[in-house]
């Protein structure tokens, strides 16, 4: 027979669990229906895997992390291109993309996004396109052959009528930013469709050759930096899969669900969404690429190292640059790198190191004070002689 909500309030009021894990418990034994006997029995089971899940008092749980997080990345490949599953689109994984997030690096070897779209546009592949090419950086090779005319010192672009109608483009756009993008006279012939004529300001054959070359350079629709979209159906909904990123200007675009659009740049999420938005993509990225090379660490080891980068209100590396070359301990600085350096501007500054830290007492071959390092017996003599 179920019991009732009241007899399971106190059957749980004085068990010391975290709010959260309570009310999970309590809300899947009012839906599932249990019996007293079974309540107990739960109630047992969540307490001992509780119990095994907390941290034990002076534990070194840095260095447990370090390892348990060392010894699997000895197993990683060092693959730096891998199909993702997404048409055309690499992504650096293994061993190059750990190091990378770990590294705070500003910019990944190959940045990414993944773009979810609003109601509406999910579910209709033409509205789906038109935001793909909203998104994907235009050039003028992309629409048109360009001809450089010795002869008559000018610069011969023949557009593509079909692809601009596919991309929503026209020849008036397209001279527009080009004026704007080269500062040069453009005209268009009436005789010919879809051509534009661009003359140098001087008719000097160095500058009409510099002219061709800066033309590739203009963006003439979509978002600098990001080179391919790639337009997936995951499920019943359309998703978008960048090659390049630049989240700021995607979430201004119109049909971009911004609850739900990634990029596997940590810096940028930082700066667009806050310091515990990067937190999370540390964490979500470091599981990824585990996963990924079939390793499995436990999640409370990554984000201790995704707290320990960003518990300062900013994105920090683990390094010399980073975490490491901040440590308070002169001795702790100096094992990691640039030794010598360390030391020096350590003596000019007279500083002191209180070998509080682990790295520290073992360097002075001193208990370092963790586990039984940590407990100290004070005694007490008492009036009897040889008593303590």
């Amino acid at each position: 027979m179920a019991i009732s909500e009241a007899t399971i309030e106190s059957m749980i009021k004085d068990l010391e669990l975290p709010n959260n894990i309570l009310k999970t418990l309590r809300d899947d034994a009012l839906k599932v229906g249990v019996s007293k006997k079974e309540m107990e029995a739960i109630i047992e089971r969540v307490m001992e895997s509780y119990k095994y899940a907390c941290v034990e008092p002076c534990e070194a749980v840095g260095v447990v992390s370090a390892q348990s997080i060392g010894e699997p990345g000895t197993q990683m490949t060092m693959r730096t291109f891998h199909y993702a599953g997404v048409a055309e689109i690499n992504v650096t994984l293994g061993l190059p993309r750990l190091i990378e997030i770990v590294d705070a690096r500003k910019s990944p070897s190959t940045p990414m996004m993944t773009v979810a779209l609003d109601e509406g546009y999910s579910t209709d592949r033409d509205k789906a396109k038109n935001v793909a090419w909203d998104i994907e950086a235009t050039h003028i090779e992309h629409l048109a052959d360009v001809t450089t005319d010795l002869a008559n010192m000018q610069l011969i672009i023949d557009l593509n009528g079909k692809i601009l109608y596919q991309r929503n483009m026209n020849i008036d756009d397209i001279a527009d930013k080009l004026r704007d993008g080269l500062g040069v006279k453009i005209s268009s012939p009436d005789a010919v469709e879809n051509q534009l004529i661009i003359t140098p300001d001087a008719p000097s054959y160095r500058e009409l050759l510099q002219l061709a070359k800066n033309i590739h350079a203009v963006t003439l629709k979509g978002i600098e930096g990001v080179k391919r979209v790639v337009i997936r159906k995951d499920g019943d909904e359309y998703t978008l899969y960048t090659e390049g990123s630049a989240l700021k200007d995607v979430l201004l675009i119109e049909g971009v669900d911004a609850t739900r659009t990634y990029t596997n740049n940590i810096v940028e999420t930082y700066e667009v969404f806050g310091i515990e938005a990067a937190r999370n993509s540390i964490i979500k990225e470091a599981v990824d690429t585990l996963n990924e090379q079939g390793l499995t660490v436990d999640i409370r080891h990554l984000m201790l190292v995704a707290d320990i980068m960003t518990c300062d209100g900013e994105v920090k590396q683990i390094g010399r640059h980073g975490i490491s070359g901040e440590k308070a301990s002169v001795f702790a600085r100096a094992a990691f790198e640039v030794t010598v350096n360390h030391l020096l501007d350590a003596g000019m500054r007279g500083d002191v190191d209180e070998l509080n830290g682990v790295t520290e007492n073992i360097i002075v071959g001193q208990p370092i004070k963790l586990g039984t390092g940590d407990v100290r017996l004070i005694s007490k003599r008492s009036g009897r002689a040889g008593l303590t």
